[in-house]
């Protein structure tokens, strides 16, 4: 489990896919009692360390999670956020997240006013049920407010300490951002659904 308190960027060291299988290394800004089998949140995707070289971090990432997360458009020298898994005892900062992502949205806009910055994204089909104004959700393992929701496109607005510890200042226009939606918000959601639906309400 997570929280969404991003704790550090990583970079991309490299990428190399044998038998379907790609294998990452990437260095890690702290990796402290890290052991092997851990889980590691990469740009909100829970991925198992399978090797540990001093700061440098190996995980094994399976065909599907590349097509379904933005895992598949990284480089070589790329930045991705990193948190390392809950342990009983931590402060929940954020919002309490599995790490496993529900789809992916679009940058359609960016906008600084003094020292924050606002995102505009449009989100998939799939997730757009589960999105309410003031509602949490985690774009590339960030916990985040949801602001205006209009037509499938959501706003976020970003304060600086969040653009600083995380790679959200270096996005632009048309990147591709990985979506975890609230796992309160799904419940609910997919719950009333349900009820409807038994009582005859479309």
């Amino acid at each position: 489990m997570f929280t969404g308190i991003v704790q550090g960027i990583g970079q991309i060291i490299s990428l190399s896919e044998v038998n379907t299988v790609t294998t990452v290394e990437i260095k890690l800004p702290n990796v402290d009692n890290l052991a092997i089998g851990a889980s590691v949140s990469i740009n909100g995707v829970c991925l198992t360390v399978v090797r540990i070289d001093s700061d440098i971090v190996q995980f094994d990432i399976i065909n599907e999670t590349m097509e379904r997360t933005n895992l598949g458009d990284l480089t070589i020298g790329d930045s991705v956020n990193i948190e390392r898994s809950l342990k009983f005892g931590d402060e929940v900062g954020g919002h309490i997240l599995s790490g496993h992502i529900f789809g992916t949205g679009i940058i359609s806009a960016k906008t600084r006013s003094g020292d924050q910055m606002s995102l505009s994204i449009i989100a998939p089909p799939s997730i757009r049920k589960y999105l309410t104004e003031k509602g949490y959700i985690a774009i590339d393992g960030i916990s985040l407010t949801v602001g205006q929701v209009d037509n499938g496109v959501f706003d976020l607005h970003i304060i600086p300490e969040t653009m600083r510890l995380t790679t959200l200042d270096s996005k632009d226009i048309g990147d591709v951002v990985n979506i975890e939606v609230d796992s309160n918000t799904q419940l609910i959601v997919e719950t009333i659904e349900r009820l409807l639906k038994e009582r005859g309400v479309e």
